[in-house]
């Protein structure tokens, strides 16, 4: 059953901090529901960004007397350059100058909006500990508020929020009706939040405990604490899709950390693979990790600790997809194959013998396209069934995808690209033909493989400072493989004997093992 969506903001709090100016253009403008944030900038024209765009609210710019105005108006600035106007969810971020005095504020619209996790529910009722994942403003807090209040209210636990910047309840000693039922504890400054983690679960006995913005290594190891404890744990990180804390170090704790592996030869035969690799260490502190990719569309990985060792293995796993109608239906639009692939990995082994030979499965690769149209090559992928995915981090690409006049005028992201040692690959022209014929080649493409491999063990090496051996190849393509180990300031040497001689790349305090 659908359940209808209030939505709480306060404005009129908000409207009433700001210089009288911008105040009554902001009303004479009216989309209030559409509003994102209003922004004053020192000798700059006042903004109001919307969700579809921003618009000047005068001609005159913003001086020292409409910011002093406006700091009088609010609550005390933290440590976090951050301050709220109290029993609102309201937001002021400040920007200071050298000297610490402020000239820019950036008044962010807080809402509370009521009935939206109906979405994912059942997956609330579990009691599994949820991870929430997603670009800035996409509603992470927001959800997480709801939860709380859902969490404290309707199955009646005992809730506590762990406030690092009052964005989850509120300025003000008392928290805002939001939250419910639920407790709320505030943190003096943002290096304390992992000391006030523990502290919520030592001294209050929560059954499930509310954390924004998990950022820090300390942060990720009170998580598990926390988690190990059998408290229910509902957070977000930085991140927009679980591939980003895979390869985070930081964070990669939250879903069960990753080490290097050095395989005996018959397993590295039988997996496929490269002599080392990584591999999951613990159990994740997240059972559950939930990209909110829009408002009304979410990727649930159910089984995390499934989907990462197949993210590993270079499977790419589907997460169950979900998405809200505008009339409020919901629909599961992709059914999740975490189970069903790692079933057939697992029997593999279980039953102690040789696998069925079998096609092998070529690792998932990343591409940055640049001045190519991303609809016409996600067709094409799709089309062709090939294992790549397209990323907007350029540090993750495993290669670039231009056209040629992009390539002749060498921009500075190019420039940049070529200058971290990414491949570059040029269509003749922008056509979905182009991007057909470039994505069904190119997984066949042996040097291209190989390159990504070498790629690869690059990134291994540099996170675990550990020598990584790569699949054997010939000559010329061990020569290329070298090159590019160089470009990222590395040394690599050749082992073993033909037709096996294969390449080794080498952290640098083991470069004296080149001979």
């Amino acid at each position: 059953m659908n359940k209808q969506t209030e939505i709480v903001d306060d404005l009129d709090r908000l409207l009433e901090v700001l210089p009288q100016f911008v105040r009554e253009t902001l009303e004479q403008q009216g989309n209030f529901d559409n509003l994102i944030e209003v922004v004053l900038d020192l000798g700059r024209r006042p903004e109001a960004r919307y969700s579809d765009g921003f618009v000047y609210l005068a001609e005159n710019e913003i001086n020292r007397e409409h910011i002093d105005t406006e700091l009088k108006r609010v609550g005390e600035f933290g440590l976090d350059n951050r301050a709220g106007i109290e029993r609102t969810l309201h937001r002021i971020s400040a920007i200071r100058n050298r000297q610490g005095e402020i000239i820019g504020l950036t008044c962010r619209v807080g809402r509370a909006v009521f009935g939206t996790i109906d979405i994912i529910q059942d997956v609330i009722e579990t009691g599994k500990s949820i991870l929430l994942l997603g670009r800035p403003g996409v509603g992470k807090t927001t959800m997480l508020r709801e939860v709380a209040r859902v969490l404290a209210d309707e199955f009646l636990k005992r809730v506590v929020i762990v406030d690092t910047s009052n964005e989850i309840a509120g300025d003000g000693d008392i928290p805002h009706p939001a939250i419910g039922r639920a407790r709320r504890m505030q943190v003096p400054r943002p290096a304390d939040q992992a000391a006030v983690m523990i502290e919520a679960v030592e001294n209050h006995m929560p059954e499930a405990i509310i954390i924004d913005e998990i950022g820090t290594e300390a942060e990720a190891q009170a998580a598990r604490t926390i988690a190990e404890r059998g408290v229910q744990l509902i957070g977000t990180a930085h991140g927009i899709t679980l591939d980003n804390l895979v390869l985070n170090p930081t964070l990669s704790d939250l879903i069960g950390g990753i080490q290097a592996v050095t395989l005996g030869d018959e397993e590295a035969r039988r997996r496929g693979t490269q002599k080392t690799v990584l591999e999951r260490k613990a159990p994740p502190t997240f059972e559950v990790v939930i990209e909110i990719q829009s408002t009304q569309r979410l990727a649930i990985h159910h089984d995390v600790a499934k989907t990462v060792d197949l993210l590993l293995r270079g499977i790419e796993p589907r997460p169950e997809i979900r998405e809200r109608s505008p009339a409020g239906e919901i629909k599961v639009v992709q059914e999740s194959d975490v189970e069903e692939l790692h079933f057939s990995e697992t029997k593999s082994v279980n039953i102690d013998v040789a696998p069925v030979a079998k096609s092998p499965v070529h690792r998932v690769m990343r591409v940055f396209p640049y001045a190519v149209s991303r609809n016409r090559l996600e067709k094409a992928i799709a089309e062709a069934g090939v294992p790549l995915r397209l990323t907007n981090d350029l540090s993750q690409a495993d290669f670039v995808l231009t056209i040629k006049g992009q390539y002749r005028k060498m921009p500075k992201r190019l420039r940049e690209a070529e200058a971290r040692g990414k491949p570059v690959y040029v269509l003749r022209s922008n056509t979905k033909a182009q991007m057909q014929e470039f994505v069904t080649n190119l997984v066949n493409d042996e040097e291209a493989q190989a390159l990504m491999e070498a790629e690869q063990a690059v990134h291994q090496v540099q996170l675990f400072s550990q020598p990584v051996e790569l699949s054997p190849q010939n000559a010329y393509i061990r020569r290329l493989q070298h090159q590019l180990i160089e470009k990222f300031k590395l040394q690599s040497t050749s082992v073993g004997d033909e037709p096996m001689r294969r390449v080794k790349v080498l952290p640098v305090d083991l470069s004296s093992e080149i001979r």
